[in-house]
């Protein structure tokens, strides 16, 4: 029990302490600079508002071996240009290029791309206001602009 501080207002040096030492852990200066935010393409939210730039293919990494289809999207809230990935069989026959569409995260994890889809965080999950599920299934039909 050596090199405590004793003394009559010994508490007041252990909290600096250990407010100084927390900067340290990264998981705490992370959370206090906000570094997700600043660095994260939709800036903290859950979904972004975005216009089709180009459909890609992507190649999933192995052992699987296939094509996925992908779009890029650029936000409109800033201006950067995201990759996202089209869910369900056919679902590239709904989307053409300067569509409006909603992306958000694919749900992999702390925010990382899913599965064999390399550096694709990010799903469409509406076309021009029309949930792109219920275009793919034939409930509704895609709106013309």
């Amino acid at each position: 029990m050596k090199n405590l501080p004793k003394g009559l207002y010994a508490a007041r040096k252990l909290q600096t302490n250990r407010k100084k030492y927390k900067w340290s852990k990264t998981k705490y200066k992370r959370r206090k600079l906000k570094l997700k935010q600043k660095v994260d393409p939709l800036e903290g939210s859950c979904q972004a508002l975005g216009i089709v730039l180009q459909k890609v293919g992507r190649e999933s990494k192995q052992p699987n071996s296939a094509i996925r289809k992908c779009v890029r999207v650029q936000l409109k809230k800033n201006g950067k240009g995201v990759t996202a990935f089209l869910p369900g069989d056919g679902a590239l026959n709904f989307i053409e290029e300067h569509d409006r569409v909603i992306i958000e995260g694919i749900g992999g994890a702390k925010g990382r791309s899913i599965g064999d889809l390399p550096g694709v965080r990010y799903k469409v999950v509406k076309v021009n206001g029309v949930s792109l599920d219920a275009l793919i299934s034939g409930k509704k039909e895609k709106p013309l602009r």
